[in-house]
């Protein structure tokens, strides 16, 4: 959860520390490593939520966490290695004060050199072949597993990796029917892997000095908390388009390939859809920045480079030399606009069901545009789309919080009091356990009738607050996993620029976790997170437990609940989590739920796979041959109808593209067994809700 100021007032820095020169621009100067270093050590002790002290404890935390970053498999560095940086494991909390990168420097001379001599094993491997007839099994179990003696015994395991790389695949191809393996399949399965590796170290190859560097850093951050993090210039960049929804550019997603640059996806709304200028699958060889500018080839260029070049502010022309799919090489000039990303914004449809409309609302952020608060937020869109569905005559509303990790603390307290009169939504607590409330004080009401939130264990941090303050109030009935992320903390975003003055480059920002947030009720959702009122099972709930899957998060506490007043103070809600709960509970397609999450959970604990191709193959025939008693879970279809909004219907009707995405929603909403559940309570509220107070007086009388 992100809040839109920094709230701790830390004075300008005139930094001419240790003497640094400030004239350089690229970042692999050391020099500027070692401020950067010094700006981010004064920001946490100023800021952070916790106090802290970099010792020797730390020190070798760090050590483990940046070796296991950059070697987690061990695949690259030796025995010998690893005790050459041994010798600094307890030094390091000296480095990071006296900004000594010896440490940093002798792991990313190493790591270079391993990595080349690794990118020529792989290519020897893959001329060579592989024995599918012999008897051998790969180790997936990195943790336990020691790092290489030799470099013999480190090609060995490229080896092991690429015949499994290839196994798997063939195997695909194969399907359970066949149990020899054809050239034709082999070939093009080593094909395919040569390539997939290929792209591995072309995208290694692209990380420069800086990009180490970041991962050095943000080893040391982790030690405070999983969510304070160094973004390096080109990361806060991409954080801005994710938390905005937004940025300025040509409207095309690319990535790359066989060191091409490739259009992938063309957003809907950009410049390029909307003059049908490129096409996915089109080669970007230059760029020049109007019609009159020295093209600059990218090809081989690092893509974020090569994006830097493509995107510009709005208004602006870049002209693309392109190589067609038809080979056809054309220059195609483009005017940049405002690019906005739809699929992170608020989005809703109806529901119907036996003539009753229901409105259902996908939230899948909560965006803001910190530089520009006139500009659209998601409390303004969804009270928006609350608008158009009520003009539908729906009789309950579902907002869908799954996979919502969170965003602005503003909007979500702005949303939450969509839904009630008036009231405290979250408590914060800062540095020296100073509280606030934060309150809805509006008293206008947007939704006031029967209300369900969908949520599941990636739920998080604002989404939490929303769920969490709508069921202390009693307002919504929650339904989902078991229970959400469990993220009770607050970070602000804070450009490091702004403590050097007369520089010439972007050191980036540190995100950095100031606050925790309670729940009204005095509970902290850290690590205790919210529980769901009616609990659907699903197939990860053994492998997945949020928050407390981090490293080193903060500790739960609670402080003094708030005073607030329940919107319905009748236990109707309690009777139908409990009915439905139990229907739930007796249901064989969810118990067939249950049953495959054990499985998965079975599946994660096969650390050892067999290289041979009968034997990989018959373990794969069992687990297909397991994998049938759970086929009927794919073919689950509800029993809903989901329509255009009178309001959007005729534009999105017009519009292949918009209409294609639509149809392609409502047809996974068809198979979605939440909002089924979440429509089955919204019809039992609304029966509820149609019976007279005297019941209601006497329903809450019963259970006093």
């Amino acid at each position: 959860m992100m809040k839109i100021n920094f709230k701790y007032i830390i004075p300008l820095i005139l930094l001419i520390f240790l003497g640094f020169s400030l004239s350089f621009k690229k970042f692999s100067d050391p020099n500027k490593e070692k401020l950067l270093i010094e700006v981010v050590k004064y920001v946490l002790e100023k800021g952070h939520y916790n106090s802290f002290e970099i010792d020797d404890n730390i020190s070798e935390n760090i050590f483990h966490n940046y070796i296991n970053q950059i070697d987690g498999q061990k695949r690259f560095f030796l025995q010998s290695d690893i005790r050459q940086f041994e010798k600094y494991k307890f030094q390091l909390d000296d480095q990071f004060k006296n900004h000594d990168l010896t440490f940093f420097n002798l792991v990313f001379e190493t790591a270079d050199s391993r990595i080349k001599e690794v990118e020529n094993y792989y290519k020897e491997i893959m001329d060579d072949g592989f024995n599918f007839s012999s008897n051998e099994d790969i180790n997936l179990d990195f943790d336990n597993k020691s790092f290489a003696r030799t470099k013999k015994e480190i090609k060995d395991r490229w080896r092991k990796q690429l015949k499994y790389s290839t196994l798997d695949i063939i195997s695909l191809k194969l399907g359970d029917s066949i149990n020899t393996i054809d050239k034709k399949t082999r070939d093009d399965s080593m094909v395919l892997i040569r390539k997939n590796t290929n792209d591995f170290f072309e995208y290694v190859k692209e990380m420069d000095r800086d990009d180490w560097f970041t991962n050095y850093i943000n080893a040391f951050l982790n030690q405070l908390d999983p969510h304070t993090v160094y973004f390096n210039p080109d990361e806060k960049d991409r954080f801005d388009t994710n938390i905005s929804g937004k940025f300025t550019g040509i409207g095309a997603r690319l990535q790359k390939t066989e060191g091409n640059v490739k259009i992938v996806d063309v957003i809907v709304g950009g410049p390029i859809w909307k003059d049908k200028l490129l096409d996915i699958g089109d080669i970007i060889l230059k760029v020049a920045q109007d019609d009159k500018s020295e093209p600059v080839s990218i090809i081989g260029m690092k893509l974020d480079d090569a994006i830097k070049l493509i995107k510009g502010p709005a208004d602006s022309y870049v002209t693309l030399t392109i190589k067609k799919l038809s080979g056809e090489v054309k220059e195609v000039l483009i005017k940049r606009g405002l690019v906005e990303l739809e699929e992170l914004y608020a989005k809703s449809t109806l529901i119907n069901k036996d003539n009753q409309n229901y409105g259902y609302i996908s939230l899948p952020k909560f965006y803001v545009d910190f530089s520009d608060k006139k500009s659209r937020n998601s409390a303004n869109d969804v009270k928006n789309e609350i608008i158009k569905l009520k003009n539908n005559g729906i009789k309950g509303l579902i907002l869908d919080l799954r996979n919502n990790g969170g965003g602005a603390l503003q909007t979500v307290v702005d949303m939450t009091g969509l839904f009630i009169e008036k009231g405290p939504i979250v408590q914060v607590k800062s540095i020296g356990n100073r509280k606030q409330v934060l309150f809805d004080r509006d008293p206008k009401i947007t939704w006031d009738g029967p209300l369900v939130i969908l949520m599941n264990k990636m739920s998080a941090s604002a989404s939490e607050i929303l769920a969490g303050a709508l069921q202390d109030y009693n307002r919504a009935v929650i339904i989902g996993s078991e229970k959400s992320f469990g993220k009770g903390t607050v970070q602000n975003v804070v450009d490091l620029n702004r403590f050097i003055s007369n520089s010439s480059y972007d050191l980036g920002a540190l995100k950095i976790t100031t606050d925790k947030f309670y729940r009204v009720n005095g509970e902290s959702v850290q690590l205790e997170v919210v529980k769901s009122d009616i609990v659907i099972p699903d197939s990860y709930k053994y492998i997945f437990n949020g928050e407390k899957d981090e490293k080193n998060p903060l500790e739960w506490d609670k402080i003094d609940a708030t005073y607030f007043e329940k919107w319905n103070k009748n236990n109707s809600f309690n009777q139908i989590s409990i009915k439905t709960q139990t229907r739930i509970d007796n249901d064989d397609y969810y118990s067939l739920i249950i049953d495959r999450a054990k499985w998965i959970k079975d599946q994660q604990l096969n650390k050892s796979i067999s290289l041979n191709f009968n034997t990989y193959n018959k373990y794969l025939n069992q687990q297909r041959n397991k994998n049938k008693k759970f086929e009927n879970l794919s073919k689950y279809v509800n029993s809903l109808n989901f329509k255009l909004l009178k309001a959007e219907k005729q534009y999105i009707m017009s519009n292949k593209e918009l209409l294609n995405s639509r149809n392609r929603w409502h047809g996974n909403l068809t198979k979605d067994l939440y909002v089924e559940e979440g429509v089955r309570v919204l019809e039992m509220l609304n029966s509820i809700k149609n019976k007279s107070d005297l019941i209601l007086v006497n329903i809450d009388s019963n259970k006093n």
